[in-house]
């Protein structure tokens, strides 16, 4: 039977919930023991499909198609495995299924309550992934922060557990904040004290207290925090700001998190973590022999999270090529034909970001425009890929008016068009095309070599899709449709074989980049955009390309 281990968060959010859990399971991993990661969000939508990422970051996309909070993506990118629906759950899904059985009868005419009815529901989800015998342990995050009254009934969930489970089946590891008064000169305990308190008035004693800081915790502190929050010293653990959240798994296997752990559960398991591959990804990631400057193209840039999954790729790939990727956000509603060389005439490559709607979609245009024109490296993703589709039509084919129906309804050409199966759906969550599909690679392309194989599988999240009525005419002037729906014929890859590097995706090859795998695409991408830099200050500096020679 699986143990489990639950994860809170108290004084306030962001404090990396998240990491912590995905840090911890690394860990245990890395000692051999087979572990999973689920996120329990408090807000009432089913799930954050229908949420602007300003509200929530981006939208992670599973294999089987679920739509679920971006921590999932930290989970996968640590653990180096697939996620699924089980894997989150939300408020908002727990009651759906409640409401449901009520309708259905399934109660017996009883009173529906919060208890036992919704803490049950969120129970039996919580216990889900462990009784198939797949896993030695399953980690918990609960989100938002303790005190929160949308986080109620998890809470109340976690405490009927403790109390249900056997002792060494279960423990909770408590995430606070030890805040630095500079004025005073010293690290304060007490936020802490009032958040393991908050919790304890729930009925919820923490076994661990991991404390994010940014200065160290003398062992006054820690035996401090011991005495006042319940908890054995050794079990208060410094979570000290690091340069990389690739950095914290090892940071906690020095507070010996994973060893604590074991021994609550009475594991016994005396392998050594075996994290050399990590070591190795973090030895390239912090000692680059290179640098590129990567123009990220999008409208969302305000909040970093929206392209949460992007932004670690290019620290995946960055490692991969030994180089520093330094990442320059530009917001696409703020180029025009004017100003667009001034944006991104320092770049080595742009990448194209992902979106919905019409707003800042002429940004995006002229940037693939002066991409293609330069010789710039490019990589569109989704609507970065449809972006370059609707460029070339105009700017080549000589459709003037090319567009998306998404963005113009009755365009005279619409060379990227709504899915057919997407004309007859109403209702927005959930019905997207979603997860993973098949895609054939044309050979000899430049999708072909960059996979190396003839066909691949990838992550989808899109209504609208490229036009196959106008892929004679593209194909004609040079765009190659170079990977494609076996099934389907939809185009998932368009590229230009006679630009440096100019590659376009429909799917979201972001989601399934790793440190132990980075996405082929990002890897390729990196290294088009180090042979970009390089030729430039050859071109600034002669004296250089003579020193190479």
């Amino acid at each position: 039977m699986a143990k489990y281990v639950f994860v809170t968060g108290g004084v306030t959010s962001s404090l990396g919930k998240g990491i912590i859990a995905a840090s911890l399971a690394k860990l245990l991993q890395a000692r051999g023991l087979r572990v999973t990661i689920q996120k329990f969000d408090p807000y009432i939508n089913v799930d954050p499909g229908t949420l602007n990422p300003y509200e929530h970051g981006e939208c992670f996309v599973t294999e089987d198609g679920a739509e679920t909070d971006l921590d999932l993506g930290h989970y996968e990118r640590f653990l180096n495995i697939f996620t699924s629906q089980a894997n989150n759950v939300t408020t908002g899904r727990i009651y759906q299924t409640v409401i449901n059985k009520e309708r259905e009868g399934a109660y017996l005419g009883k009173t529906v309550q919060v208890v036992p009815h919704i803490t049950d529901e969120i129970k039996r989800r919580m216990l889900q992934l462990g009784q198939n015998g797949d896993y030695d342990i399953v980690i918990t995050e609960i989100g938002g922060t303790v005190g929160d009254i949308e986080s109620l009934p998890f809470v109340e969930a976690v405490r009927q557990l403790q109390w249900e489970l056997p002792e060494e089946d279960s423990l909770v590891v408590h995430l606070t904040l030890i805040p630095y008064l500079k004025a005073a000169k010293e690290l304060k305990t007490k936020p802490t004290q009032h958040s393991v308190k908050m919790l304890s008035q729930e009925g919820v004693h923490p076994d661990i207290i991991v404390c994010r800081t940014e200065r160290p915790l003398f062992p006054d502190l820690r035996r401090k925090i011991a005495l006042f929050c319940n908890v054995k010293q050794e079990a208060v653990i410094e979570a000290a700001d690091a340069p990389t959240i690739y950095e914290v798994p090892l940071a906690m296997m020095r507070e010996k998190l994973d060893v604590i752990c074991m021994k609550k559960l009475n594991i016994t398991n005396h392998n050594e973590p075996q994290l050399g591959k990590w070591k190795e990804f973090l030895d390239k990631l912090n000692y680059p022999k290179s640098k590129v400057t990567i123009g990220l193209i999008g409208k969302y840039i305000e909040l970093q999270d929206a392209y949460k999954s992007i932004l670690e790729s290019f620290v995946h790939a960055g490692a991969m090529n030994e180089c520093q990727v330094q990442v320059m956000n530009v917001h696409s509603e703020f180029i025009t034909a004017d100003n667009v060389s001034e944006k991104l005439g320092a770049l080595d490559g742009l990448l194209v970001a992902p979106g919905f709607g019409m707003r800042g979609v002429e940004g995006k245009i002229l940037a693939v425009k002066y991409a293609r024109e330069k010789g710039l490296p490019f990589f569109g993703i989704c609507l970065g890929m449809q972006m370059a589709v609707i460029e070339y039509a105009r700017n080549i084919l000589g459709l003037k008016e090319a567009n998306s129906t998404e963005m113009v309804p009755g365009t005279p050409d619409p060379v990227i068009d709504l899915m057919e199966e997407q004309k007859k759906i109403t209702t927005k969550g959930g019905t997207m095309r979603l997860g993973s599909y098949p895609c054939d690679l044309k050979p000899g392309s430049l999708a072909h070599s960059i996979y190396g194989k003839d066909s691949v599988t990838e992550r989808h999240r899109h209504r609208w899709e490229f036009n196959n009525k106008y892929l004679d005419e593209f194909e004609k002037a040079g765009m190659v449709a170079s990977g494609k729906n076996p099934s389907t014929g939809l185009v998932e890859i368009i590229e230009l074989p006679k630009h440096p590097f100019f590659i376009g995706v429909q799917y979201h090859p972001e989601l399934k980049s790793t440190v132990e795998n980075p996405q082929p695409i990002f890897v390729n991408f990196i290294a088009a955009a180090k042979v970009y830099a390089d030729k430039v200050a050859q071109v600034k500096n002669p004296q250089l390309q003579s020193e190479m020679i």
